[in-house]
């Protein structure tokens, strides 16, 4: 074998190990940038955070209560797996009844909704209150429910009939305790983070 073809051989495999090495760094990054992508897509995809989003782009309740116009008042929180599950629905409500209806949502987490989940005795999540365009309440919707029954709540409220077709249901929700009855951790302590919360099935 002559020096120039053992060069030769030599050259090609550090070539075929340089290219090796340069198609396993490209797998490595693409399976990175896909992985990073995926993480992003759940994050911004996820229940909770449409629910945050939902809030802030609902209408508050004091403009609700003073513009004249049908409302329903949602009672929510972003750890309750049901309010998770109704969101799209209550999306698509919003979008088909945009500028008809107010939709205001209420996290009961936040004390300051404490007067409003007493007035309309909030005792699970999601609830639903269905206020006419005096602001009167005229029936409540209680857990996960199909978006038809709320559709029909909310076509009597702006056609003004005297009742509602579902005035008062209940669907699959999630117990919320008030403060007055704190849920007790094992130390003995009120658990901060619990919420109250306890599934109902």
């Amino acid at each position: 074998m002559s020096v120039d073809s053992s060069n030769t051989a030599a050259s090609d495999m550090a070539t075929s190990d340089m290219a090796k090495k340069v198609r396993n760094l490209v797998v490595v990054a693409i399976a990175s940038i896909l992985s990073i992508a995926v993480v992003l897509g759940i994050r911004t995809t996820s229940p909770a955070a449409s629910l945050s989003e939902m809030a802030e782009a609902a209408i508050p309740l004091e403009t609700a209560m003073a513009n004249g116009k049908p409302t329903l008042i949602e009672f929510y929180a972003n750890w309750c797996t049901s309010c998770q599950a109704m969101a799209p629905d209550i999306q698509a409500l919003e979008a088909n009844y945009a500028n008809r209806v107010n939709f205001v949502m209420l996290n009961v987490d936040n004390t300051k909704w404490l007067p409003e989940m007493l007035n309309y005795r909030v005792d699970g999540i999601p609830h639903f209150e269905f206020l006419d365009a005096q602001s009167l309440e005229k029936g409540a919707a209680i857990g996960e429910l199909p978006r038809t029954i709320l559709a029909e709540n909310l076509d009597a409220l702006l056609s003004k009939e005297q009742t509602l077709p579902h005035a008062q249901i209940s669907g699959k929700l999630t117990e919320v305790d008030t403060i007055d009855t704190p849920v007790v951790g094992a130390g003995g302590s009120a658990d901060p983070r619990s919420h109250g919360a306890q599934v109902v099935n």
